[in-house]
């Protein structure tokens, strides 16, 4: 199960705060932080819509790109054994480890492969 939501076309990330018995929001890619609170899922979706809203419009008042610039470099550590395996997976599909390791992760999100 993903704790993913998306709110007009940005993800969040949900959790559940047990201190105040409610949902917590947290929007990821931007460039600051835009949370959002409620105790059940349209709630949820209602409160984010309002947080992105805000902070679009703040962006947008202060002349601020609303979202970060990702590096286009990953470093990864693996242990030896999972670096194994992806660099025979990666060989087995005809694919580079990098080309295999995006594809994975657009298949995860349910992007189509290349």
């Amino acid at each position: 199960m993903m704790n993913i939501l998306e709110i007009n076309g940005v993800k969040a990330v949900i959790s559940f705060d047990p201190e105040i018995n409610m949902f917590r929001g947290e929007f990821v890619g931007l460039n600051g932080g835009a949370d959002f609170y409620a105790t059940d899922i349209e709630g949820l979706r209602r409160e984010g819509e309002t947080s992105l809203k805000v902070f679009m419009e703040m962006c947008a008042e202060e002349g601020v790109s609303p979202y970060k610039k990702a590096p286009e470099r990953l470093n990864l550590r693996l242990p030896q054994e999972l670096h194994d395996k992806a660099v025979a997976m990666a060989k087995a599909s005809g694919k580079s480890v990098n080309a295999w390791i995006a594809d994975t992760i657009r298949q995860a999100d349910g992007i189509p492969a290349h």
